[in-house]
């Protein structure tokens, strides 16, 4: 039987991010937590005060009387908690000798250090939040755009959760109708007709997972980002174009080329979407053992990218290394950038033309930011035509429930070819119970313990 989070010891934790700030935070929570708490502060008497209340005073060390740190401490009181638990926030000055003193200190008073993401998973164990509830609160925390937390936020309130509990309830009706037709027949077609409600719930429901499963790529980079390699031959204006989309000088810029030896990625959002930007270095014959290091890099980023942004100079004919690289990515999503259209065009647009469709071809000044939201207008329409329509909507972002959801559709695929097949219901319902389980997993309704342990360790330390 699974262990509850109420019957755990109290937990601590920092649960403010490392470093200096205004203030930081030292999370308690279980039953001793007011009492841990009780022992180390210095002000009003906590056992007293209302929940949900900020208390001034001060953090003493209870065995030398010595003052730690001045402090607000939040009482929060069981069960209208994060972790249903009781929770203590000490809220002290951002440092990290004084933030570590407290914590040590209340270590040292009846607390343990809790796991990554333990409180979060005693929110799940104690009925707070579900599984993919739970998943969403990372997806939360390492949103990228305000677009990216719209989807975790959706999730964190319950929009997945309320749409596979509904499927699965409509699974148990149906199969709970099929156990009545099955022990108490009355009519000499019951095999017909459970067939039939078999047959009706497992396409409704697989019409349903389909839909879900049709948002999966767009999930999957609102949430990882679109992987986006920005390629080309030396000195053609690549570390431009990402200083421009990224509003900052993060790439060095000169006339002299190889300057860029290695890979770099930043995060840009385009249109709410975040684009993992990788500039690359350029890509050419070179003998210099470290440049020639960053182009096999170059190389291998265009093999593994969502999305290439082929730049060229439109200032200077075409090159052998221009046609290679052209050739290169045609099999990729590719967008030709020709740069420097400020300057005289001295490519040749019908040779261009010969090699790539005009349709993939933007045109852009990257010094000067011209034709940059041509370029995010076009990475918008290559990849999120749905996602505008779709951002009020359920979109599947997490892998493990894209996976869950295969399965669960493979399953119903099973029960209508056995149905096909003329099998017997009671064969055919094993595979649409099997559906319900899957589905079960997605929410935590069905898991196993090394399920959690894998998915709360990859939480930070004190959420």
């Amino acid at each position: 039987m699974q262990e509850t989070a109420t019957e755990l010891d109290t937990i601590a934790a920092i649960s403010t991010p490392p470093g200096e700030g205004g203030i930081s935070i030292v999370r308690l929570s279980g039953n001793e937590a007011l009492e841990v708490a009780s022992r180390v502060f210095k002000g009003k008497d906590l056992h007293k005060v209302n929940s949900h209340t900020i208390n001034y005073g001060h953090i003493v060390n209870p065995k030398t009387n010595e003052k730690i740190d001045e402090v607000m401490v939040s009482v929060m009181l069981a069960p209208k908690t994060y972790t249903r638990e009781d929770v203590i926030e000490i809220n002290c000055h951002g440092g990290i000798v004084p933030t570590n003193d407290i914590l040590q200190l209340v270590l040292s008073n009846g607390a343990r250090m809790a796991k990554p993401g333990e409180f979060t998973e005693r929110a799940f164990l104690n009925g707070r939040v579900d599984l993919s509830q739970a998943e969403a609160v990372m997806d939360l925390i390492r949103a990228k755009t305000d677009r990216s937390m719209k989807v975790a936020l959706n999730q964190l309130d319950g929009d997945l959760s309320h749409l596979i509990k509904n499927l699965r309830q409509d699974i148990l009706d149906v199969l709970a109708k099929v156990e009545v037709n099955i022990d108490y027949p009355e009519y000499d077609d019951v095999e017909t007709m459970t067939s039939k409600l078999l047959r009706e719930k497992a396409v409704e429901v697989r019409a349903q997972i389909k839909q879900l499963l049709q948002t999966a790529q767009e999930g999957k980079i609102l949430r990882d980002g679109l992987a986006t390699a920005i390629v080309g031959h030396p000195n053609v204006g690549k570390s431009s174009l990402l200083n421009r989309m990224l509003h900052e000088d993060k790439a060095i810029v000169t006339d002299v080329a190889g300057t860029t030896r290695d890979v770099l990625e930043e995060y840009v959002n385009v249109r709410g979407v975040p684009l993992k930007l990788v500039d690359t270095a350029g890509i050419r014959d070179t003998n210099d053992k470290v440049e020639k290091i960053g182009v096999e890099r170059s190389r291998k980023a265009i093999q593994t990218a969502d999305l290439v942004l082929l730049v060229l100079d439109s200032s200077h004919p075409l090159s052998k290394d221009d046609r290679q690289l052209i050739e290169v990515t045609n099999d990729a999503k590719r967008i030709i950038i020709l740069n420097k259209t400020d300057l005289p065009l001295q490519l040749d647009m019908d040779e261009l033309l010969k090699l790539v469709p005009e349709d993939q071809i933007i045109r852009t000044a990257a010094t000067k930011g011209v034709g940059l939201d041509d370029l995010k207008d076009k990475i918008t329409k290559l990849f999120f035509g749905g996602i505008e329509s779709n951002q009020n909507s359920v979109i599947v972002t997490n892998a493990r429930h894209i996976g869950l959801l295969n399965k669960a559709e493979d399953a119903l695929d099973s029960v209508l070819q056995g149905l096909d097949d003329g099998m017997p219901v009671d064969l055919v319902q094993i595979d649409m119970t099997q559906c319900w389980e899957l589905l079960g997993e997605i929410t935590g309704d069905s898991y196993q313990d090394e399920l959690l342990d894998q998915l709360f360790s990859q939480f930070c330390l004190g959420k």
